[in-house]
C-alpha cells in the first residue's frame, strides 16, 4: 500500500512553491494543494510523477487536472469557509478534495458509472467526505439548490441554463467554455436571469458531455 512519506510533504511544499511562482496568490489554496497527497489518486506507474505540474490519465477516459489548474479554478471561486459548492465532474476526487480542505461543504456528480464507485469508494479511506451523485452533471442537483459556489472540471460547449439557475445571486460559477480548448469562464450572478461574466486564458480539459445534445 502505498503510504504519504515525509519526502511527499516535501514535494508538495516545492509543487505549492512552483504554483506560487506560477501566480497563485491565495494562501489557502496554496496550503490546499499542499495538503492533499496527490500521489494517491494515481495509478501506481505515474507516482514518481505525482508532484509535477501535469495532468494524467485516471481511466474512463477522464484525467486528473494539473495541479495549477485546480488551483485556478479554486482560486477563482473566492470560496468561503462553510459555503455550499457544487462540483460536476468528480473525476479522481482531487480537485474534491482541494475544496474540501478550504472548509466548504461539496456537492459532487460524477456521470462515469466505474470512476464514480471507485472515487466513492477511495476518498473517505483517506479522510474526505463530499456528498457524492452519480448522474448528469448537465442538470445539476436541484433538490439541494441554490448554492454559493459552482466549479465544472470538463470542458463545456455552452454553459447549461440548470446550473445558472441554480446558483445563489452574489454566487460564482467557474467553466471551461469552449469545445477544443477552453477559455476558463468566470461568471457572477448578480440577479435572478444577470449576469458577470469574466474569461481568463485557455485550458484544455476533457469534454464533460461527449454525447450530450447542447441547447435542448
Amino acid at each position: 500500500m502505498v503510504t504519504d512519506t515525509y519526502r511527499h510533504k516535501g514535494l508538495r511544499r516545492q509543487l505549492a512553491g512552483l504554483l506560487k511562482e506560477k501566480g497563485i496568490e491565495d494562501a489557502e489554496v496554496l496550503k490546499a494543494i499542499e495538503t492533499v497527497p496527490r500521489h494517491l489518486f494515481l495509478n501506481s506507474s505515474f507516482i514518481e510523477r505525482a508532484y509535477e505540474d501535469i495532468a494524467f490519465p485516471i481511466g474512463s477516459g477522464q484525467t486528473i487536472s494539473r495541479p495549477h489548474t485546480v488551483a485556478f479554478q479554486t482560486e477563482l471561486l473566492d470560496l468561503k469557509k462553510g459555503e455550499k459548492v457544487l462540483e460536476i465532474g468528480t473525476g479522481s476526487g482531487y480537485q474534491t478534495s482541494v475544496l474540501l480542505e478550504m472548509g466548504v461543504k461539496v456537492y459532487t456528480i460524477e456521470r462515469q458509472k466505474a470512476l464514480f464507485d471507485q472515487t466513492k469508494a477511495f476518498l473517505p479511506t483517506i479522510g474526505y467526505n463530499p456528498k457524492f451523485f452519480y448522474g448528469d452533471g448537465y442538470k445539476g442537483l436541484p433538490i439541494f439548490a441554490p448554492f454559493d459556489k459552482i466549479i465544472i472540471t470538463a470542458g463545456a460547449p455552452v454553459i447549461p441554463d440548470a446550473l445558472l439557475d441554480q446558483l445563489k445571486i452574489g454566487g460564482i460559477l467557474v467553466i471551461p467554455l469552449g469545445d477544443k480548448v477552453q477559455i476558463m469562464t468566470f461568471i457572477k450572478k448578480t440577479g435572478p436571469k444577470a449576469f458577470e461574466k469574466v474569461e481568463y486564458g485557455e485550458f484544455k480539459f476533457v469534454p464533460l458531455l461527449e454525447d450530450k445534445e447542447w441547447g435542448d
